[in-house]
């Protein structure tokens, strides 16, 4: 069969028809079947006998990953429930009912079997040693079914080993030092490299085949399973086909389907011949002692495929170059935390003869009081540590590092296409999906190859699948930002509210906390509340709508569908994580007026007002309590909900210690991956560097947590997929897909972010004018540059007198003042204007 053929069969698509299963209660996708198939959608003729699988007893080799004969391999297994064994009691309506019920799975389970078994998968059953309810399934493919799904799935396969010199490392005259920084090479050894080819079956004699049982590694073998699986027929109705394991999975004809493990995480396989990749990697990579040493790509790419391999290389990658931006951000932070006590412009706000002699204006209508400037001090120092000239320094570092980064990514990676042998992955050497291919109803001629082509929708059809789509996204963004104006909004009026009630004659029995229960802090408090109830209440929401509408647009291949899904869960947890951030960033204070005239939201609620020393500390704390919160809170769910989970399943289902149980016996009790595989963990780094790259002006210490978290987060997720879950099915993959335009996005973005930070957010620019010239003559008093008279020189004056009625505090100051300050550069400061 040639490559032609191969990609002529997988553009073969059956028709669709979505009809109701009353007796299920639930739509499975229909075929009706054309003349010719892939050797997947083989079925049994109507009225034809149904074989089943033999029933085989459990041979007590707890590690043998063969049938019973200890030759053939198992490739995958099949769980579900014997229904025979079920007491129902037949008097009832309702049991009679659930009896119906059980015969239709049983017939589906039968008939999916069957189907298997023509196609030339072999089946053996064996009874569960725990729960005798439970019936698992091994699948082992011979050798023919193997080459002929390998060339369907252009798996490629060794023709000759590499006699191609390689470029010597530029470390290898510090091995010596460096060695203790990789796996240990005798446990984990250097594999032989090969030429390889897309398989043919017609030319076998071209390939490498040394042993036909070794020719094939276990990664592949459970590849073109799955494959087999989830297109093989479970039912037949007049010209309908109903088929793939994952709709028997989703009915509960089977309870699970995975691939084994090839041993247990902690202790080395007895079985003869096995290379126990699952201890190594548990040993080498995910034990916590492991956590100082380099990551075996190698070996998790074989045992995992190149779709796992490529996530932990670019986690791995992303941290080490954290590690640059972690030093350079420690260095900022250390020389803003050493010179904030003797930063001029915060010693004159803590000075008594100079912040303690200036008033400042109320901050709301009526209910606000006068305040005196050095009641700020704590703060002002505070402010120094993040907003220094160390900090313009380090924001335009990061505009250089966070180019270098992606480029030197896009350099590694390309390393990586070439080692593992993915440099020609084409979307046709991707097959298309189930669902895909069972709608294809359609047919349009290929602009490119010129040949007629079934296809599931018209251009009208897919014209509108888009467009639901992209509205549905829009919606959704604009559903978060009208919940962020109404929580503003609620700062607001509870702003004015609490200052109302607040009041330092109504907290004397608070006397310890009375400084801490301020307006601003139950402001802040309940607005954080009701935003983190929003937000999570429409990530569950949006969730579910966003793989919906992914669903409806059709996507060929997996990777068209996860490119889909992740750029419409990106555009809404961007918007989620970062709205507040750009609110208090960019908005915030911004547009307030003055007190006598200032700027009020819907009419009535007057606008938000910085501290005298900006925004930007506020900036840094709501950086400082997303990231660390969310950090924190990620790893424990990472590390504790899994461990939980089998921890119950385990006791729910204890057994008697001298009882043997065989390794498919074990994988079951582990939990199943998420359909979605990596999406949520490469959302979760993706959002943390846009937390490390967007706001880094205001948070130098943004990169040094993020280098901690992820120095844990390697080895959390290397932990959870190697102990707590069952084999993940091995996809090919030649880059991070749809995540990598996200970063380059996120890198653009960054660079106006920082500028616009250090513009409009931070006092380094005005600090800058005041200092080269404004302090000294013409405009200043003084004879040398100085920051000395800053403070004086960024207050406006206000006359009190001039307050309208509306705005006037009714409680009467204690303070012998005219007028008051505020912050901005409307007015010369000794100048009084009167509004």
């Amino acid at each position: 069969m040639s490559n032609t053929d191969v990609f002529e069969m997988d553009s073969l698509c059956d028709t669709e028809e979505m009809e109701g299963d009353m007796e299920l209660g639930m739509i499975d996708e229909d075929m009706v079947y054309p003349e010719e198939f892939l050797p997947t959608y083989h079925s049994i003729e109507e009225g034809a006998t149904v074989n089943k699988a033999l029933l085989a007893e459990f041979n007590g080799k707890p590690d043998s990953l063969f049938f019973n004969d200890g030759v053939r391999r198992i490739d995958y297994i099949l769980v579900y429930e014997d229904e025979d064994k079920k007491d129902f009691d037949k008097r009832h309506t309702f049991q009679r009912r659930k009896v119906s019920f059980t015969t239709a799975l049983t017939r589906r389970r039968e008939y999916f079997e069957a189907c298997l078994m023509k196609m030339g998968i072999e089946l053996e059953a064996t009874q569960s040693v725990i729960n005798d309810k439970l019936l698992f399934v091994k699948v082992h493919m011979p050798w023919d079914v193997l080459c002929t799904y390998a060339e369907v799935l252009h798996i490629k396969l060794p023709i000759q080993p590499n006699d191609l010199s390689s470029r010597p490392s530029p470390w290898r005259y510090f091995s010596c030092i460096t060695k203790h920084f990789y796996p240990d090479e005798q446990m984990i050894m250097k594999e032989t490299e090969f030429f390889t080819a897309p398989f043919e079956k017609d030319r076998l004699e071209y390939f490498l085949v040394r042993d036909k049982d070794l020719f094939f590694t276990a990664a592949m073998r459970s590849r073109m399973a799955y494959y087999i699986l989830s297109r093989a027929p479970y039912e037949i109705r007049g010209n309908t086909k109903k088929f793939g394991i994952t709709k028997l999975l989703d009915s509960g004809v089977y309870k699970a389907a995975y691939p084994l493990h090839d041993s247990r995480f902690d202790v080395k396989s007895e079985e003869e011949g096995s290379t126990s990749e699952r201890y190594l990697l548990y040993r080498e990579w995910a034990h916590p002692k492991s956590f100082y040493k380099m990551q075996p790509l190698n070996l998790i790419r074989k045992y995992y495929g190149e779709k796992i391999g490529i996530y932990f290389a670019w986690l791995g990658f992303y941290t080490i170059m954290l590690a640059l931006a972690a030093v350079v951000g420690l260095v900022c932070f250390i020389y803003g935390y050493k010179t904030q006590d003797t930063s001029t412009w915060s010693q004159e706000v803590c000075d008594p003869a100079i912040g303690g002699q200036i008033v400042m204006c109320p901050q709301c209508d009526r209910e606000c009081v006068y305040w005196r400037l050095n009641s700020t001090c704590e703060a002002s120092k505070q402010l120094c540590i993040f907003d220094n000239f160390g900090t313009l320094v380090f924001a335009v570092f990061m505009s250089i590092w966070v180019t270098l980064f992606l480029e030197f990514w896009k350099r590694y990676q390309a390393e990586l296409e070439y080692m593992w042998d993915t440099v020609e992955f084409l979307e046709q050497d991707e097959p298309p999906r189930p669902e895909y291919e069972a709608k294809c109803t359609n047919e349009r001629k290929n602009p490119v190859t010129g040949v007629n082509e079934k296809v599931p929708y018209t251009a009208c059809g897919r014209c509108l699948r888009v467009s639901v789509g992209i509205g549905t996204v829009f919606f959704w963004i604009l559903l978060i930002l009208a919940s962020i104006v109404a929580i503003i909004v609620y700062r607001l009026a509870a702003f004015f509210a609490f200052s109302a009630k607040l009041r330092a004659e109504d907290l004397k029995e608070l006397e310890p906390l009375k400084e801490y229960v301020t307006p601003q802090m139950a402001t802040a408090v309940t607005a954080s509340l009701i935003s983190f109830v929003v937000i999570m209440i429409l990530n569950i929401l949006y969730e579910r709508v966003a793989i919906w509408i992914t669903d409806f647009e059709l996507p060929r291949t997996k990777t068209d569908y996860e490119n889909s899904l992740t750029l419409k869960m990106f555009l809404f947890q961007f918007v989620n994580y970062y709205s507040s951030c750009f609110y208090i960033a960019f908005v915030k204070g911004k547009v307030v007026g003055f007190p006598g005239d200032p700027v009020y939201l819907l009419g009535k609620y007057r606008n938000e007002e910085c501290d005298p020393g900006g925004c930007l500390i506020e900036l840094t704390t709501q950086l400082a309590i997303i990231m660390g919160g969310k950090a924190i809170w990620n790893n424990i769910q990472e590390v504790l909900l899994p461990w939980v989970k089998n921890l119950i399943f385990r006791y729910c289902t204890r057994v008697d210690s001298k009882k043997v149980i065989p390794c498919w016996e074990q994988d079951y009790r582990l939990q199943p991956f998420s359909k979605h595989g990596l999406f949520y963990e490469y959302l979760e780094m993706v959002i943390q560097f846009g937390f490390v790259t967007l706001f880094v002006a205001s948070f130098p210490l943004a990169p040094i947590l993020a280098l901690v978290n992820n120095l844990f987060e390697i080895r959390v997720d290397a932990w959870k997929i190697t102990t707590q879950f069952r084999r993940i099915v091995p996809e090919k993959a030649q880059d991070i897909g749809a995540w990598q335009p996200i970063l380059q996005g996120v890198a653009i973005l960054a660079v106006a972010t920082n500028a616009m930070i250090i513009a409009f957010s931070s006092d380094m620019i005005p600090r800058l004018v005041y200092y080269w010239s404004f302090s000294v003559f013409p405009y200043g008093d003084h004879s040398n540059h100085t920051m000395q008279g800053y403070i004086e020189r960024s207050l406006s004056i206000f006359n009190i007198s001039d307050f309208s009625h509306d705005s006037l505090p009714m409680m009467k100051t204690t303070y012998s003042i005219t007028t008051c300050r505020y912050r901005d550069f409307r007015y010369p400061p000794r100048a009084c204007h009167a509004v």
